[in-house]
C-alpha cells in the first residue's frame, strides 16, 4: 500500500503540482481513506519527501543508463536531453518551485542530486570531449558544468519564460550550450546526429 500512495501520489505532483494537491486528493485518487495512508505517512510533507527521493534515484539510475550508452561525449549529452524530454512531457511547469518553496526537506535532496551526481556527470562528460578533442580545450570545466546545471533548473521556471513550451525551452538551451563548446571535430559529429537522427529530441529547431 505505501508504495501504491507514492506512486499515484507522484502522478498527481507531476501532473498539478504539489501545492495544490492534498491528502484528500491522494486518498480520493487511490480510493482510500486519510486514516490509511498516515498509517505509512506523517504527513504530506513527508510523502514529497519520499516521492522526490525516489524519484530521483530512478533518475540517477537513468542518466548513468545513457551516459554509458553513449559512444562519444556529445551522443552523452543529448541522449541524457531524451530523458530531459520524457520527465517534461508529464511534469507541471509548477512542481519544483512548490518543493523549493513549501517542502525543504524534498529540495534538499532535489540540490544533491543536482549539485552532486548531476555536477559530475557533467564535469566527466565535458573531460571526455576534450580529451577526444570534440570540445574546445580552453573550457573552464568547473564554470561551464555549473553553466549547463544551473540552466537547466532555469529552463523549468514559467516565470522566467512564460508562455512557453518548456521542453522547446529546454532544447534551445541545451544546443546553444553544446554549439558554444564544440571543436571543428565536434561540430562534424554534432552535425551527423543533426542530420542523421529524426527524433526530435536531438533536432535542433
Amino acid at each position: 500500500m505505501k508504495e501504491r500512495i507514492l506512486t499515484e501520489a507522484e502522478v498527481l505532483f507531476w501532473k498539478y503540482g504539489v501545492r495544490s494537491i492534498t491528502m484528500d486528493d491522494i486518498a480520493r485518487q487511490i480510493g482510500i481513506s486519510k486514516k490509511t495512508i498516515y498509517q505509512h505517512f506523517t504527513d504530506k510533507d513527508d510523502i514529497v519527501y519520499q516521492v522526490t527521493s525516489y524519484r530521483l534515484e530512478k533518475d540517477k539510475e537513468r542518466v548513468d543508463c545513457h551516459i554509458a550508452e553513449a559512444v562519444d561525449p556529445v551522443e552523452g549529452m543529448l541522449k541524457v536531453s531524451e530523458m530531459m524530454r520524457e520527465m517534461m512531457g508529464n511534469i507541471n511547469p509548477s512542481l519544483l518551485i512548490d518543493i523549493q518553496r513549501y517542502h525543504p526537506r524534498a529540495w534538499q535532496v532535489y540540490t544533491d542530486f543536482r549539485d552532486k551526481h548531476v555536477l559530475e556527470s557533467v564535469r566527466v562528460n565535458l573531460r571526455n570531449g576534450i580529451d577526444r578533442g570534440y570540445y574546445r580545450p580552453d573550457l573552464d570545466i568547473e564554470t561551464l558544468a555549473r553553466l549547463r546545471v544551473e540552466s537547466v533548473q532555469l529552463g523549468f521556471n514559467p516565470q522566467l519564460f512564460p508562455h512557453k513550451n518548456l521542453f522547446n525551452v529546454q532544447m534551445q538551451l541545451l544546443h546553444h550550450f553544446i554549439r558554444g563548446i564544440l571543436t571543428e571535430k565536434g561540430f562534424e559529429l554534432y552535425n551527423y546526429y543533426q542530420t542523421t537522427q529524426s527524433d526530435e529530441v536531438t533536432k535542433f529547431v
